[in-house]
């Protein structure tokens, strides 16, 4: 296991190396910041002191390794419009957004499993078809026109929850958070739900082809013989076999969650790491660009090792083929 660890650390490394690259170019070959800046009656003096400041008048490839020199010591930069260290300005962003995240992971997994079993164990009756159809609407509806119609229903013509914000943010275990108040909850409700309905559809998909496919197989055969009850088999054999592509999936949907939150926190005004990424763009601030797309790349690559060694723990075949 220690050398499977090693291995995928290794691969890890070669990756956040190599995406660190793309990003840094990517986002420096979409313009120059300054034009956006810069009032446009300035003089050209003015101008070629600015870019001289933020070191836009070096080379690429010396911007570059400034770059990583200032990463090797905790230093992302400072963010052009807002005047503050980036990694500052994203981490105060971030809780909002992991909030929302969190809630929304809930929502998936809480509801997509326990359908996804039912429509695998009963797939002929009508709730499994009911409970298809609504996973495939998760698929299919835009996501920033569901936020939209909940907007429309729940905020406009009910009046019952707020249609953007944060809300009020209270202490919990020390942790500053809207979790912990009801007007928090409140507004947090309907971005997560709005987010949670395409991972909770894959969930249902996944989770019911998984059930489907096993309870057809012999062991399951076998365990009715012995006088298991079904749900004895279910969720002591069933869902332990299953159990490897819903964490797969569920890692990788847990990053994108966490990465393409941009769309919900646009509509619902959630201020989080995706809404500043959007006025980011807008305004060509590259610092925060970069650190954002830099830590996501971070973030996918540390929850591809977590599920790969949770992987590797609920089936030892993967280390073997590892260590091969």
């Amino acid at each position: 296991m220690l050398g499977y660890f090693i291995q995928r650390l290794a691969q890890a490394v070669v990756v956040v190396f190599a995406m660190s690259i793309i990003v840094f170019v990517g986002v420096y070959a979409i313009g120059n910041p300054i034009d956006v800046l810069i009032d446009p009656g300035a003089t050209q003096e003015i101008r070629a002191k600015l870019i001289a400041q933020y070191g836009l008048d070096q080379p690429l490839w010396r911007q570059y390794l400034t770059f990583l020199g200032n990463v090797a010591q905790g230093d992302m930069g400072t963010s052009m419009v807002y005047n503050i260290p980036v990694v500052d300005l994203v981490f105060s962003r971030l809780p909002a957004t992991l909030e929302l995240v969190f809630v929304s992971v809930l929502i998936a997994t809480g509801i997509g499993i326990p359908a996804g079993l039912y429509a695998g164990y009963r797939p002929d009756s009508y709730a499994a078809k009911a409970i298809m159809a609504l996973s495939v609407l998760g698929f299919s509806v835009p996501t920033f026109w569901i936020g939209m119609l909940l907007i429309m229903t729940f905020a406009v013509n009910l009046g019952v929850l707020p249609s953007g914000g944060r809300g009020d943010v209270g202490s919990f275990l020390g942790l500053q958070t809207s979790l912990a108040t009801l007007d928090g909850w409140s507004h947090v409700i309907m971005p997560a739900v709005n987010l949670s309905l395409f991972k909770m559809g894959l969930m249902i998909r996944l989770t019911r082809a998984g059930m489907v496919e096993a309870m057809r197989t012999d062991y399951v055969k076998f365990a009715r013989a012995q006088g298991l009850t079904d749900r004895e088999i279910v969720f002591s054999h069933v869902l332990r076999n299953i159990s490897i592509p819903i964490v797969t999936v569920f890692g990788l949907e847990l990053g994108s969650t966490l990465a393409f939150a941009v769309v919900t926190e646009s509509v619902f005004t959630w201020p989080g790491v995706g809404k500043l990424i959007i006025d980011s763009i807008l305004q060509l601030d590259r610092p925060v660009m970069v650190t954002y797309l830099v830590l996501v790349v971070i973030l996918f690559v540390l929850i591809n090792l977590t599920v790969d060694l949770v992987y590797a723990r609920l089936d030892p075949r993967v280390r073997l083929k590892g260590g091969a």
